[in-house]
């Protein structure tokens, strides 16, 4: 690293709020070095409870989040709260970067906000997002909370980084029932009935309710999806040890009713996730995850510096249409330099991984 990021990273982990802002800058805008910073900040992280927000637009998230941020301040913790805005088609930035939010919170140093793009991310989630996390959880925030657009089942992405998921459902929303539903039931980890006072939250909660119990005769469904299947499954009698069946919680954002309470449902799953084991089976899922993406990224950036090196995309799509070639053809000759390679490496020993999780 350079001299400045070396002297941003210690003024991170010395809880200075300014460090943290340009690092998180950096990482948005992969700026050079943010990649050695983000590595560097790993071995600091794993204290922060990690809180993700969904649900569908005017679900309420926004006034929630600012509570929640609140409530917790009054209890003592610091909080870290990452806001993922749509990403504007012209620059990338968040759209709804200049908002008012958390209005409670103005003025509180131990409260960071932080509005940042999608980028086009499907589930309202960027690879940025996660490094922004570790960047808050190494600067030692007790408790950080993800906001997502409201973007229906893409959101499902959410459960990459977070260790509980609230979905919150506004009363009367026969439709947004319809799309948990489709998809989302297996992200939830708690259900919120937001602006329970309106017409509509009693039988918001009584439609949930059906729905949690259909699920638990799906062989598909679980914490988190059907991977957690394997080792537990949905108990509404409550009598197993090892379950974890969402529990449906009522609030008024508004005015902070039931917000305490959906807070020490949050502290109850985490306890559930240490004692049962899955809060290490869900970080090793995450971080596999996150490595597969990395790869992805850093794969499809090098084939992109590689078709740009023989002249672009554009003559390949040409020999296509005119039927000289097809893309099947043209994907293996594009990749066979970088199969090559790989494949002398292997032979000579050097693209294996040692004990140390190191390449040999």
């Amino acid at each position: 690293m350079t001299d400045d990021d070396e002297r941003l990273l210690t003024e991170l982990l010395e809880g200075k709020h300014r460090a943290l802002a340009r690092v998180i800058s950096k990482i948005e805008n992969h700026s050079p070095g943010y990649r050695d910073l983000v590595s560097q900040l790993h071995a600091h992280t794993g204290d922060a409870d990690v809180i993700g927000i969904t649900g569908s637009p005017g679900a309420g998230k926004s006034t929630l989040v600012d509570k929640l941020a609140k409530t917790y301040r009054d209890r003592g913790h610091t909080v870290g709260v990452i806001a993922i805005d749509p990403s504007s088609p012209f620059t990338g930035g968040a759209v709804l970067g200049d908002r008012i939010r958390m209005a409670s919170n103005v003025g509180d140093m131990d409260v960071f906000f932080r509005s940042m793009s999608a980028r086009g991310s499907l589930g309202g989630l960027s690879t940025a997002t996660t490094d922004a996390v570790r960047a808050l959880d190494a600067f030692g925030k007790d408790k950080i909370i993800i906001e997502t657009v409201g973007a229906g089942q893409n959101e499902i992405d959410i459960v990459k980084t977070a260790d509980t998921v609230a979905v919150l459902v506004p009363p009367g929303s026969g439709d947004d029932i319809q799309m948990l539903k489709a998809g989302i039931l297996e992200i939830a980890d708690v259900f919120v009935v937001n602006k329970a006072d309106k017409d509509g939250a009693d039988m918001t909660v009584t439609e949930l309710r059906e729905m949690i119990m259909v699920a638990s005769d799906a062989p598909d469904t679980g914490h988190h999806g059907p991977d957690a299947m394997a080792d537990y499954d949905l108990d509404l009698d409550g009598t197993g040890e090892d379950d974890w069946t969402p529990p449906i919680v009522e609030t008024v954002a508004t005015d902070a009713a039931g917000v305490d309470d959906l807070l020490e449902t949050f502290d109850d799953h985490v306890s559930w996730l240490a004692e049962t084991g899955e809060l290490q089976n869900s970080a090793r899922k995450r971080y596999a995850e996150e490595i597969r993406t990395l790869l992805r990224e850093d794969t499809a950036e090098l084939l992109a510096d590689e078709l740009e090196a023989r002249g672009g995309l554009e003559a390949y799509v040409d020999a296509v249409v005119a039927k000289e070639s097809d893309p099947y053809t043209i994907a293996d000759e594009v990749l066979e330099p970088f199969e090559t390679c790989l494949g002398e490496l292997r032979a000579e020993g050097r693209a294996t991984v040692g004990n140390d999780g190191q390449p040999n």
